[in-house]
């Protein structure tokens, strides 16, 4: 990605529209709404454009660690919404830079907020590898300690917004970090990343299911390409906490 009740619900959903993997391409998926995700590389998107070429929810980068806010947020997080387009916010995090509890706070003061008006999704978590430095990978943290860290992230999230977030996560990372835990699959939605390939293949250890797969770093709608796993009414019910 560019630098108890609620989700088990939406699970039931959407393994009956086929949450394990597509059968094809992502350009085969059919009726599945089309979205994306942008960060400050993205600088001021043309929103009625992306919405024109086929977007249907968007989630925006809005902080990473707890000292930096996207300069463009405000234009691309109230832009999409304008346009008509659902959007979320998500963080990037850093574990070895302060706690769990710490970082969600810090990003929910600065546009990780939700409301249950369908055009809004929930706080993401985008936790992955650490692109500041290659040999910590898991940020030098253990297995035990990361999965209290995103434990920690997650309940302070909960806490400040009513709303589990959803995990951004590559199936590698996630068993190699938190050694494949499943201590997240019931109550946190799953968005996963995997490019160059007709499905998600095998998910971080816990989910049998996915709700967004993020499926190419570039395509026809700014930054990242993503799907949503289940029909339009689907999403805005997500977006709700329905």
């Amino acid at each position: 990605m560019a630098h108890r009740t609620r989700i088990l619900a939406l699970s039931a959903v959407l393994l009956a529209v086929g949450g394990v993997a597509l059968a094809g391409t992502p350009g085969s998926a059919g009726s599945l709404p089309r979205g994306h995700d942008v960060s400050s590389h993205q600088k001021d998107v043309d929103w009625q454009r992306a919405r024109a070429k086929g977007a249907r929810f968007v989630y925006v980068k809005a902080t990473e660690s707890t000292d930096y806010r996207n300069p463009h947020f405000g234009q691309q997080y109230g832009g999409a919404r304008e346009a008509g387009i659902i959007r979320g916010a998500y963080h990037f995090a850093l574990p070895d830079r302060s706690s769990g509890r710490a970082q969600a706070a810090y990003f929910v003061r600065n546009g990780g907020a939700w409301s249950a008006d369908g055009w809004t999704l929930p706080p993401a978590l985008d936790i992955e590898y650490n692109p500041y430095d290659r040999r910590h990978k898991c940020y030098g943290m253990g297995r035990a300690r990361m999965v209290g860290w995103i434990a920690s992230f997650s309940d302070e999230v909960k806490r400040l917004t009513g709303r589990r977030p959803v995990i951004y996560t590559t199936a590698h990372w996630w068993n190699a970090c938190t050694g494949g835990s499943g201590a997240f699959a019931s109550e946190h939605a799953l968005w996963v990343a995997r490019y160059d390939s007709a499905g998600t293949g095998a998910l971080p250890g816990g989910w049998s299911s996915w709700t967004i797969w993020q499926y190419d770093s570039s395509g026809s709608l700014p930054g990242d390409q993503n799907l949503f796993n289940g029909s339009a009414r689907q999403l805005k019910r997500f977006a709700a906490g329905s």
